[in-house]
């Protein structure tokens, strides 16, 4: 209650929710009186967590407010609030979200600024565990936070976001494929790709608009019509997606425009006395409509039409039929085709090695970019992590290896890389990112690798090795796999995936326990593991144990896991890896999974293709050598030489194994006629996987000499 007494006194009444209403009451000198103002303002109540009182479902959620308990808040904000969970049902407090828990968070956050606004009561944070940014919701979305509505629903800070890489280069102009408008061809928080083809770029906004309105059942891409790789990488890429049908689907008689048939007669006289939207249910004046397009109609008499005739078509759609007949033929022509040549390029394209041959040739098409990683004295995992952590480094274009010390460098560049992966890939293995058996890695939960990163770097160096004819990661667990490209799509999660000895052993009991009492002692015995993951429960029957298995095992390879593997997957995404394998994951599976089968005589002999002389008479001395050659490698299989086939093939190709991407170029042997027969060793050009074989008639010189040969390359090696 408030008292006024100017002729032309102006108040302000401040609501709760910091809404100013601003009156003039214009009344005369003398007069005096009170004014009483009740608001109901509840469309202007705060919310409690970001304190704004914006009612944007689209940007904030539903807001949502419990009289009873004075409770306002956005939908948006409790998800991604950071010290809050959903323990309810649907039905209690706001969508699962407990009251006491909200006041709680209301209460944790009041404490906390936000890097935004500078004000109290911030309640998200960003997942990275090194991170210390806490903003408001809306104060995250202004700075370019990523919330990721999905598992966890994690935050991401601008330094810390996921990112999309494009593995073709786009042709502009281009446009946004939802507002049409141009868009530049840039990847950025503002500018989205479709991940399954290449020429639909998103304005952030525009996207987030189609999927208010599409929602989870109608969400696609607008160009290629992909749905399920489209709406993963979207929700990765923080757009929210609505769990319920497409807003047109909500309409109320949205269809009814449906029910309504045409009728009306188009003919250029119309002979109906009653008009020409008079339609009788038969004879003369019923109106027919056009077959093919239904929108525009006749009377039968009108068009002489006898009363068994329904096949009319109207003068448009017959003019459009017999003028584009001839275009759409030609047209069919060419989408066969088409159909066909792809159909040809596809099954062209079955093995792993002809992809990654296929990426390699797109990256030493470009210039170098002159970056180069000297390995010197230090691990080569260092050195590759100093590699991605240079500020001139880009992935899409060739760079050089050089080993500081002179007896360790090998020579060339291509050489040089090809040895530099190949001790890469084991010290990978090694490294504190994975556990498990030794071929059958998984991905293990290291804080301090969260927070260095290490996981995108990891999967980075592993596309790099691939691409770049590194040998084959052949170390992952088939969980591993499983749970990065989800295949094989029948592979079910066990307790044999589980590779931490004594966790499995506690599983073990509770699957294995045979009455109620023994499966509640083997429930006791795990019970911290069984907290850890939510899943600690009472139990009624045996069958019971199958499902608490289940769980404690999907949150240890897959909940926990979350985040390592979404960075990993990232790291992969590098050169377009990752999309590929997702596309074609049955030969990348051997690739990654299946230990590679032994060298054999038989097959490194295989591998290389004989070069012989023109001359008859040297071209059976070179046979005479082939056999030399054949016998040396038969007893390297067999352990009568000093040397192993792999140290045979390393000597030729600097590789002691095929690479994923196969030998780029096929090995070759070549023959050495000499002139001096004291200098009689073998050569090698492993820059071009050339392997120069000495003419000698005596076996046991021949095997003497490449013994020596292939030694000191292998002492050198090892210096």
């Amino acid at each position: 209650m408030k008292k006024f007494k100017n002729s032309k006194d102006t108040f302000a009444f401040v609501a709760e929710a910091g809404v100013c209403f601003i009156f003039t009451i214009s009344v005369s000198q003398n007069l005096f009186f009170y004014t009483y103002i009740i608001f109901i303002l509840s469309f202007f109540k705060a919310c409690q967590l970001c304190k704004r009182c914006d009612n944007c479902p689209d940007k904030y959620g539903e807001k949502v407010t419990l009289k009873q308990h004075a409770l306002t808040v956005h939908y948006f904000c409790l998800l991604m609030s950071s010290g809050i969970y959903q323990r309810g049902e649907e039905d209690e407090g706001v969508y699962g979200f407990l009251v006491e828990d909200i006041q709680k968070e209301i209460r944790r956050s009041s404490r906390l600024k936000c890097c935004g606004c500078r004000k109290s009561g911030a309640s998200v944070g960003c997942s990275v565990k090194s991170c210390r940014k806490m903003v408001h919701m809306p104060c995250g979305l202004e700075m370019r936070f990523i919330f990721q509505f999905s598992g966890l629903f994690p935050s991401f800070c601008a330094e810390h976001q996921p990112t999309q890489t494009v593995s073709v280069s786009p042709s502009p102009p281009l446009t946004c494929s939802v507002c049409l408008d141009p868009i530049q061809p840039v990847l950025s928080f503002s500018v989205l790709k479709c991940p399954a083809c290449y020429s639909s770029w998103f304005h952030r906004d525009c996207v987030q608009a189609q999927a208010h309105s599409a929602a989870r059942f109608f969400f696609k891409c607008t160009i290629c019509n992909n749905q399920e790789q489209f709406q993963e990488e979207m929700i990765r890429m923080g757009v929210y997606i609505p769990e319920r049908d497409a807003s047109w689907e909500l309409e109320e008689n949205a269809y009814e425009d449906l029910l309504q048939v045409y009728q009306h007669c188009d003919a250029v006289v119309c002979q109906s006395h009653r008009g020409r939207k008079h339609s009788a249910q038969s004879g003369n004046f019923q109106i027919i409509r056009c077959v093919l397009c239904g929108s525009h109609g006749t009377h039968r008499k009108c068009s002489s039409l006898n009363v068994a005739e329904n096949n009319w078509v109207c003068w448009d759609c017959k003019s459009a039929v017999e003028q584009s007949s001839e275009s759409i033929k030609l047209l069919g022509k060419r989408l066969s085709s088409l159909r066909s040549e792809l159909e040809l390029k596809r099954t062209k394209l079955c093995s792993a090695s002809e992809f990654l041959q296929l990426l390699s040739a797109e990256i030493y098409s470009r210039p170098p970019s002159g970056v180069e990683v000297d390995v010197g004295d230090g691990d080569v995992l260092e050195a590759g992590l100093a590699l991605l952590r240079r500020l001139d480094f880009n992935p899409e274009l060739p760079f050089s290896v050089r080993f500081s010390n002179n007896r360790q460098n090998c020579g060339s560049s291509a050489v040089n890389l090809r040895r530099f992966f190949r001790l890469l890939v084991p010290r990978l293995q090694a490294s504190s990112v994975f556990e498990g058996p030794s071929g059958a890695k998984d991905l293990a939960l290291d804080s301090q690798g969260l927070r260095q990163d290490l996981y995108f770097e990891a999967g980075c160096l592993l596309a790099l090795s691939l691409v770049h004819g590194g040998p084959p990661p052949t170390f992952f667990s088939k969980a591993l796999f499983y749970c990065l490209f989800n295949f094989p799509k029948e592979y079910q999660l066990g307790l044999c995936d589980i590779t931490e000895a004594t966790f499995a052993q506690k599983l073990k009991k509770i699957r294995e326990a045979k009455n109620m009492k023994g499966l509640k002692q083997a429930m006791a015995a795990a019970s911290e593991y069984l907290d850890l993951a939510g899943c600690r429960r009472e139990v009624s029957s045996l069958c019971e144990k199958y499902a608490v298995i289940e769980d404690i095992v999907n949150f240890h390879l897959i909940v926990r896991m979350q985040l390592p593997l979404q960075r990993f997957c990232e790291g992969l995404r590098t050169l377009g890896l990752y999309d590929i394998i997702q596309a074609n994951p049955l030969p990348f599976y051997h690739l990654f999974c299946v230990p590679p089968n032994p060298l054999t005589a038989e097959g490194v002999a295989a591998m290389f293709s004989l070069h012989h002389s023109e001359q008859e008479d040297q071209r059976a001395a070179e046979e005479l050598t082939v056999r030399h050659w054949q016998q040396f490698l038969q007893e390297c299989e067999d352990g009568r030489c000093a040397t192993s086939l792999e140290d045979v093939l390393l000597f030729a190709t600097n590789a002691d194994m095929v690479p994923a991407a196969g030998f780029v170029p096929s090995p070759t042997i070549t023959f050495l006629h000499l002139v001096d027969s004291i200098v009689s060793f073998p050569q090698s050009q492993p820059d071009c996987n050339r392997l120069l074989l000495p003419v000698i008639a005596s076996y046991p010189k021949f095997k003497k000499d490449m013994e020596y040969a292939v030694c000191q390359l292998i002492l050198l090696q090892d210096l």
